[in-house]
């Protein structure tokens, strides 16, 4: 047993120190610095977006203890990612586990480096979900839960397997008193969206709104107890082309159900930009239904 436990702890540090070469200090915020993962070898770093609280004054300490200034590539608050460059070549660019392996039960270590060298804790998946959307509205691919107990500065760094690769990144933010981790499909999606374009790209229909009760009649029509209310209707929108005024009340947009306003941001993806997408309203006591056409958010 003690010789199994031997090899056991002996594989795991090996694995930390193989591992630790792709996670990064992250000196973005006054206070403890944080993490980040090295996702190519020109410079490029994905972090956790609370913890780089200004586009400016970014420092990047790297595995071989080099302090550089970094860049901010863009930002996604609503999945809190962070893409960060630096001025650097040669560096170890971090593995990711196929998405598909995991299972609840599996170890995982947690990496971090809030300091000049790498840290690490361990425990195991404790929950595996579908596809979710964050408090903020943000997608994110995979529902990855572990009994992991984050040190302060783990934020941004990753989450591994037994073998070193990335299968998650480790935040704090995203709900509180639960260890989270954003899956590598979710970073993959954002980090390559921010390298293209700077910024999510996000569906906009021009809108201020409120959940409210709909009329019984209607909420037994529909099966649906409750509607947005358009509390506002911006000028030149695509909510004004379409036809929709003030004190209209949204109940789907292409043909799914509105009942929060969850629901209208889950329903407002970058795939539907520019593209015709139906929505039913009541107005007056009727139903109604008209085509509007999905802007860019700006």
């Amino acid at each position: 047993m003690s010789e199994f436990l031997s090899e056991l702890s002996t594989a795991m540090a090996g694995v930390v120190e193989s591992a630790g070469r792709s996670v990064v200090r992250v000196e973005g915020r006054r206070r403890l610095a944080a993490s980040g993962i090295i996702w190519s070898d020109d410079g490029v770093i994905v972090t956790a977006h609370h913890v780089v609280q200004h586009d400016g004054e970014i420092g990047v300490g790297l595995p071989g203890g080099e302090l550089m200034a970094a860049r901010l590539v863009g930002r996604d608050p609503v999945t809190d990612l962070a893409v960060l460059r630096v001025e650097a070549r040669g560096l170890r660019a971090a593995t990711s586990a196929p998405d598909e392996d995991l299972r609840v039960g599996h170890l995982v270590l947690a990496l971090g480096r809030p300091g000049r060298t790498v840290q690490a804790t361990h425990g195991i998946i404790s929950a595996l979900g579908e596809s979710w959307r964050t408090p903020a509205g943000g997608q994110v691919e995979r529902y990855l839960q572990t009994d992991v107990v984050m040190y302060p500065g783990f934020s941004g760094g990753p989450l591994a397997d037994v073998e070193g690769r990335v299968i998650g990144l480790n935040t704090s933010a995203l709900l509180r008193g639960v260890s989270l981790a954003l899956p590598a499909p979710t970073l993959t999606r954002v980090v390559e969206t921010l390298l293209t374009h700077g910024r999510m790209r996000r569906g906009y229909l021009g809108v201020t709104a409120q959940p409210v009760r709909l009329p019984q009649a209607t909420a037994q029509h529909l099966d649906q107890e409750t509607g947005l209310l358009l509390a506002a209707v911006n000028a030149g929108s695509p909510a004004e082309a379409a036809g929709l005024a003030l004190g209209d009340t949204l109940v789907a947009l292409g043909g799914q159900p509105l009942r929060h306003m969850d629901d209208l941001v889950a329903l407002l993806g970058a795939e539907h930009i520019d593209q015709g997408v139906s929505v039913r309203y009541l107005r007056g006591g009727q139903l109604q239904e008209a085509t509007v056409v999905v802007g860019a958010r700006p």
